[in-house]
Parts: structure tokens; C-alpha cells; sequence
């Protein structure tokens, strides 16, 4: 299973273009990451990549924007845990609360308070997250035979390392820089699911 984030930053070529590229693929799901957007010019984007993903059936999620998932009827959220933490009576209504977790012991905190699944990162190098040593596959592996919620692995996955992830035990993987940087989305998409 793939998890595609965004990051319309990175992005080569129209971004609006390259999410519906995305969605034809049907990932399990998209989240909007873009962090550096006021809530306004936030809420215009996921009402525009909203439509998009519905065409396709896949599931949108906002990141950390919990008033605009709400105003535009979006069902799925991603949090970081103490954003979670502090907004966790807020969520009723959700029908997927995802949470980014750095540890074991936050983990069993998110799964303990309600997450549906987990994105637990980084794993290898990436350059998202340069000069930041990696966590590794030890560290997903701890993860995911603790938790009985969905772990995706993030962070530095590629075609030739993802079968790695898999076998640690995660459900999928995410997937942001390749995504946003290469020629062909469909192409990362399909080369990483065979």
C-alpha cells in the first residue's frame, strides 16, 4: 500500500497536474502536507486537490488543518502526535486519523488514544531530512510488533529497498521527494507496488 504526500515546493511542473497523475493511480491515500500555507490559501488547495481525489476515489487527507477538514467535509486527518494529543476530543467524526510517531513509546501513545494508523519515519537517508541520521529498519520492525494499528514506513524508500520495509512488517510505505521530483509519478507508482 502507498501513501503519497505532498510537498508542491519540490514539485516539478503544474502541482495540481501532477496530484491527478497521482490519483489515477489510486494510492491508498494523498495527504496534503504543505505546511507553509496559511489556513486560507491552505483551504483553497485541498477544495482543488478534494475534487481531484474524488474523481479518482482515493482518499484525501489534510495535514494538521483540522478546521479546514472540517468546513470542507474532509474525512481523513494526518496529525503529528502532540498535535494529536492536544486536539484528541476534537476528532468525532473522522473516519481516518492518521499520526506521525519517532519512537515506540510514542507509538503505543497514539494507537492507545485512537490513531488509525501510523507513519513512522525517517527510515533511510532522505533529503527532506538531511544531516538527521535515520532511524532504520530496526526501528520500524520495533514499531510495527508493537502496534496492532497500520504502520507505513517514511522516509528514503525506493524500488530497491521497499520489499525491506514490507518484511519489517510495515502495511506500506509513503512516499513525498520521488513523487514531487521525478519525470513520471505513474512510472515511481508502479515500479514500487511490483
Amino acid at each position: 500500500m502507498i501513501i503519497a504526500v505532498t510537498n508542491r515546493l519540490l514539485c516539478q511542473g503544474n502541482f495540481l497536474e501532477r496530484l491527478e497523475q497521482i490519483a489515477q493511480c489510486r494510492p491508498q491515500g494523498i495527504i496534503l502536507r504543505e505546511k507553509d500555507l496559511s489556513p486560507e490559501e491552505y483551504e483553497h488547495l485541498t477544495a482543488e486537490c478534494s475534487n481531484i481525489c474524488s474523481r479518482y476515489n482515493v482518499p484525501l487527507a489534510t495535514n494538521s488543518y483540522i478546521d479546514v477538514a472540517r468546513k470542507l467535509k474532509i474525512t481523513h486527518i494526518h496529525l503529528p502526535l502532540d498535535t494529536f494529543i492536544k486536539h484528541k476530543d476534537e476528532l468525532g467524526g473522522f473516519q481516518q486519523i492518521g499520526v506521525s510517531v519517532h519512537s515506540v513509546e510514542e507509538a503505543i501513545r497514539a494507537q492507545d488514544l485512537g490513531a488509525s494508523y501510523l507513519i513512522a519515519g525517517h527510515i533511510f537517508p532522505t533529503d527532506c531530512k538531511k544531516g538527521v541520521p535515520p532511524r532504520g529498519l530496526e526501528f520500524l520492525q520495533a514499531i510495527c510488533a508493537t502496534v496492532s494499528i497500520p504502520v507505513f514506513a517514511i522516509g528514503g524508500i525506493m524500488r530497491f529497498n521497499v520489499r525491506n520495509v514490507i518484511k519489517a512488517g510495515a502495511a506500506g510505505v509513503c512516499i513525498m521527494s520521488q513523487l514531487m521530483t521525478c519525470e513520471n509519478p505513474v512510472d515511481v507508482i508502479k515500479a514500487l507496488r511490483n
